[in-house]
């Protein structure tokens, strides 16, 4: 969950987009853990078996996954805002309904469509942010993390309180609170620019071609895997009921946002993004089989998965770093082949861990996602000379082609150019005017080449800068 940290004067100094765009996202992020807690009581009041109802996560990612392959297209055709505003509205009215039906069909079939509003919305958020955000992009950065993990942390307690009055609490407060979020977004957020450039639809599939983005991305489809296994089959042993299940996962949460943003950086920069992803991999392995052989230990179990919230964190962050690291394509376009590959895991494991739940006990799924653990290590490994050579910097690696946009006239002379290479930055003028001064000195033209950021924390990447503001 780490991104470049440049010197800002408060990151929470911001205008009111920015904040409008922060509040949703903090509410988007609660869905994930928000359901948890009602698990085993929508299978009590529905009459349904927990492989039914683990379909709530299933349906929910599968249309995530496969949406994250056009949102980008979508995006670069309407714009930002108004993908942003679909996608919050699609949400309200998912999570509504969702609620208001009276069976685990309905619901299932409701969560799809409120994955297709959440692929929407999250793959326009941190551009939207990033775009309105004063100060900087340092600042808009973490305060999207602040949202982030405050979503994470919250969302089971929420979901806990809510599920406590009834399972259909959760889903009409999440409807509730992005309606406010829709209002506020509708009503401060600016319409922001198209790009210039049309995102193919194909683009993340084709990305998927390059060795060391299909890698990753396997490894990630294995780690979500079991990640999600966990998630929808962890709160049926603990039983518990809704408020206490809350608190559980609100525990498991907190230690998720504190690895993801406090220690996953802090041990990548000391040992190398793979060998913590090895070590955190075998870790979560363990901590899976001790769910799989304590299942009929509810205490046990609790306290497997609250310590399992810090190998997640630490590794949905620096599998995300891997990610990037390794890939010859643009970041916007990775990060979608990349939630597609992610998101396509997480949603089939609910649904196979229901099957094999239900043709033998429950320890099996969780023997399932330990092995998925164990799997993801040799993936990464096979990748390993690749992202060693990505983190060093050796130029081994394959290059992204870059995408030069001349603006102003070339000058009309044979002598060689004097070029600069500057990034958005305090130093950029400072760092032009020295350039200037020898191309003055040795009667050469001057070459600007502006370098656009891309800022990337979780899955998502977005261009720290509009054309019109590069070109400036």
């Amino acid at each position: 969950m780490s991104a470049p940290r440049g010197k800002a004067a408060s990151p929470f100094r911001q205008p009111k987009a920015v904040w409008a765009v922060a509040f949703a996202c903090v509410i988007s992020f609660m869905g994930i853990g928000l359901v948890d807690p009602i698990l085993p009581a929508l299978a009590e009041s529905l009459d349904a078996t927990p492989s039914q109802v683990s379909l709530l996560f299933s349906s929910y990612l599968i249309v995530t996954a496969v949406a994250m392959l056009f949102v980008g297209w979508v995006s670069s055709r309407i714009g930002a805002k108004r993908t942003l505003v679909t996608g919050l509205a699609v949400i309200v009215v998912f999570a509504a309904l969702a609620g208001a039906t009276d069976s685990i069909n309905g619901i299932v079939g409701f969560r799809a469509g409120w994955g297709l509003g959440n692929a929407l919305f999250i793959a326009t958020s941190l551009a939207v942010i990033v775009a309105s955000a004063s100060g900087g992009f340092s600042g808009a950065i973490i305060l999207y993390e602040t949202a982030l993990g405050l979503g994470i942390a919250v969302g089971p307690l929420l979901g806990g309180e809510l599920g406590g009055i009834s399972w259909r609490g959760p889903f009409f407060g999440v409807a509730a609170l992005m309606a406010v979020a829709l209002i506020a977004t509708l009503a401060f957020v600016p319409d922001l620019p198209r790009p210039e450039k049309v995102t193919s639809p194909l683009a993340p599939l084709k990305a998927l071609r390059h060795r060391g983005l299909l890698t990753m991305g396997i490894m990630a489809l294995l780690y979500n895997w079991g990640f999600f296994t966990m998630l929808g089959y962890a709160p049926y042993p603990m039983e518990l009921d809704a408020h206490e299940l809350g608190l559980v996962f609100t525990g498991w949460g907190l230690l998720v946002a504190a690895f993801s943003v406090f220690f996953a950086p802090r041990l990548q920069a000391r040992y190398g993004t793979a060998p913590v992803l090895y070590a955190n991999l075998l870790g979560l392995a363990v901590v899976m089989a001790v769910i799989a052989a304590g299942v009929t230990d509810p205490t046990t179990v609790i306290v497997a998965v609250v310590v399992s919230g810090a190998f997640i964190g630490i590794n949905n962050t620096l599998t995300t770093q891997a990610v990037m690291l390794v890939s010859p394509v643009e970041r916007p376009v990775a990060s979608s082949a990349y939630g597609f590959l992610r998101f396509i895991g997480g949603g089939l494991a609910p649904y196979v861990a229901g099957k094999l739940a239900d043709a033998t006990d429950l320890s099996v799924p969780f023997y399932l996602g330990a092995a998925t653990f164990l799997l993801a290590v040799p993936v990464l490994a096979s990748g390993h000379r690749l992202l060693r050579r990505a983190e060093t910097d050796t130029g081994e690696t394959e290059q992204v082609a870059p995408a030069l946009t001349p603006v102003g006239v070339r000058a009309a002379t044979d002598a060689p150019p004097v070029v600069v290479a500057v990034a958005a930055h305090r130093e950029a003028a400072a760092v032009v005017d020295a350039a200037a001064r020898i191309a003055r000195d040795t009667a050469s033209p001057l070459e600007v080449v502006h370098v656009r950021r891309t800022a990337v924390v979780e899955e998502q990447a977005a261009d720290t800068e509009t054309d019109e503001q590069a070109k400036a």
